[in-house]
């Protein structure tokens, strides 16, 4: 499997797309096994933060195109593209934060997958690009992912030009969280990851649930559900448990229930 999981004792399990070979692309292969991944991690006890990475130079360069050019039929395509939105899809609508953890090159459909990810870090030399008008196929699907992050001009410019940005531009117009040189980078994303992990892994789930469900609600509706949904949350131990620590000024004890 060129997807290698490692788990680390403080609750962060970090994800490599080990394939460097094709620039860690998102073949069919690829695809169904970090979909397989990532939905094992989620019914994971343990694991409460998700590091997503890819092995030698760079992240990802997106689809593999040796294998998209001999795919040929209709239905096939339609298949690939598919299990690529199903994977966006999963790391969107799963329960625990994922990092995207950048070094080199994250184009198309990795632009997508860094852009799904709740999170993002990069070295100060990556790159990345929507290219696919280069090689006359629009990134109509990476766009769906990056075009939720960004705003329209910026992400207009990558998709009509194809043209790579570089980490400050994309930390700028909110593509990525921030940018560090390669020897920090790794120590910064471990340090957020930890810190993430140490908080209710209840009141995660629940919050990054309803983080991505309000943003598609007009504003009334978003308030409504809301509402339901801190109501939900005050009612769990852990929301107990905090409030009480707080008054009590003291470090609060999760379990997660």
């Amino acid at each position: 499997m060129n997807i290698k999981v490692k788990n680390l004792q403080s609750g962060i399990s970090i994800v490599t797309i080990n394939e460097p070979k094709t620039y860690n692309s998102l073949s069919y292969k690829n695809l169904n096994d970090l979909i397989r991944v990532f939905q094992k991690l989620d019914k994971e006890r343990r694991t409460k933060v998700i590091i997503l990475e890819g092995a030698g130079k760079g992240f990802s360069a997106g689809h593999n195109l040796r294998e998209v050019k001999n795919l040929k039929v209709k239905n096939r395509y339609q298949k690939l593209f598919n299990l690529c939105s199903k994977l966006m899809i999963q790391i969107v609508e799963g329960k625990k934060p994922v990092i995207a953890k950048v070094h080199g090159a994250a184009y198309a459909a990795g632009c997508q997958l860094v852009a799904s990810c709740d999170l993002a870090f990069s070295t100060k030399d990556a790159l990345f690009a929507t290219p696919g008008v280069n090689i006359g196929l629009f990134c109509s699907t990476p766009m769906v992912a990056v075009s939720r992050k960004i705003n329209r001009k910026p992400m207009m410019k990558m998709l009509l030009t194809g043209e790579p940005i570089k980490a400050n531009y994309a930390k700028e117009i909110g593509l990525i969280n921030d940018c560090f040189s390669k020897s920090k980078l790794n120590i910064e994303v471990l340090k957020i990851a930890k810190k993430i992990a140490s908080k209710s892994n209840l009141s995660i789930k629940i919050g990054k649930q309803a983080f991505y469900k309000q943003l598609e609600m007009p504003l009334k509706k978003a308030y409504s559900y809301t509402s339901k949904m801190m109501t939900i949350n005050m009612m769990s131990m852990d929301a107990k448990e905090g409030i009480s620590a707080f008054i009590e000024k003291r470090k609060p004890k999760w379990q997660n229930k």
